[in-house]
Parts: C-alpha cells; sequence; structure tokens
C-alpha cells in the first residue's frame, strides 16, 4: 500500500531520506544491459536507483512506490497512475497467457495503493508471423479479465516489428485508479 504522511513536512523529509539513498546506495558499475536488470533483483534496483531514478528525479517519482499517487487540483480526491510491461516466456501457461497477467497484474498495482481500479491503457509490440488466432485469443482474455475486475480498456497502441526482433508479443499496460476518500 502507498504510504500516507499526515503532513507534508513529513512527505517532504521522505523525500529527502530517498533522495540521500539514492546518492551513497546504488551504484550501476555495468557498461551494457543484462538480462538481470529486468528481474527486479539487485541489479533492476542499481539500474533504476543508480541512474533512471535520479535522472527523472521529482517529488512524486521519488516516493518508489509502484504507482505515483498524484493530486488533483483544488481537490482533496487523489489518482493512482501505474504502468508496467510483460515479456514472459511462455506466453501461454498453466492457468492463464500473458494478457491477463498484464490486466491483472496493472489493476493490483493499483488495487495495493489504495486506489479504486478504473482504466487501463495496452500497448502491443507484435512479432511478424505471430499467429492472429494466439492475439485473438490473448485479446479475449485481456478483455474477460477486465470485465471481471471492472476496469475497462480505453487506449492502446500497436506495433510490428520484424521477424526475430521480438518474441512473439510484448504488452505494456497502464492503469489509473481513483482513491475514493482523501489520503
Amino acid at each position: 500500500m502507498a504510504q500516507q504522511f499526515q503532513t507534508l513536512d513529513e512527505a517532504l523529509e521522505k523525500i529527502e531520506k530517498v533522495r540521500q539513498a539514492r546518492q551513497g546506495k546504488f551504484y550501476l558499475k555495468d557498461k551494457t544491459i543484462i538480462l538481470s536488470h529486468g528481474s527486479g533483483g539487485t541489479a533492476s534496483h542499481n539500474l533504476i536507483e543508480g541512474m533512471i531514478g535520479k535522472i527523472f528525479s521529482n517529488p512524486l517519482l521519488d516516493q518508489m512506490d509502484d504507482s505515483a499517487i498524484l493530486p488533483i487540483n483544488g481537490s482533496d480526491a487523489r489518482l493512482a497512475f501505474t504502468t508496467d510491461s510483460y515479456v514472459v516466456s511462455p506466453i501461454f501457461f498453466p492457468g492463464g497467457n500473458i494478457g491477463e497477467l498484464a490486466v491483472n497484474g496493472t489493476v493490483n498495482d493499483l488495487a495495493v495503493s489504495g486506489a479504486h481500479p478504473l482504466w487501463l491503457s495496452v500497448g502491443l509490440i507484435l512479432e511478424e508471423g505471430f499467429a492472429i488466432a494466439d492475439l485473438k485469443q490473448i485479446i479475449e482474455s485481456m478483455q474477460a479479465a477486465a470485465e471481471k475486475a471492472g476496469v475497462q480498456i480505453v487506449t492502446g497502441d500497436t506495433k510490428v516489428v520484424q521477424r526475430g526482433s521480438a518474441d512473439k508479443i510484448f504488452i505494456n499496460t497502464a492503469g489509473i485508479g481513483l482513491f475514493q476518500f482523501p489520503i
């Protein structure tokens, strides 16, 4: 769940602690990207905290939650905004597929932040030669997962890359949720 603060000073103190931690705790020593940079482990954190987070640093990002908690000007209301990319293999597995995983993972990130998930975007990167029947099955499962979660897929993008440039299908989802109460 997203961390809640009683005062602005508490939030600013937390942000300053994160910035200080970034200055000395995480080191990016690698000269090239390796698979473990995307694993969610130490190498991922070194990449994110040691370079990406430092370059993009701002008060909202510096909280480093799965979802950014966004103020709505002139209101106590807040939105949660999250994004994730899915590059799993195999794309079909016992109990689901990459599409269901994408929808459910993004909805979960919003829910654990304390927000009520509402809307998703879907970005598809498809490899030339990918079977239309497999794509249809994935898209239908995404819609079923969205309906079950009570969210709508409201925008998206599709790109096709040359055969051999991807592993069948990569999916990026972003989600927006609304906090039902002031935080």
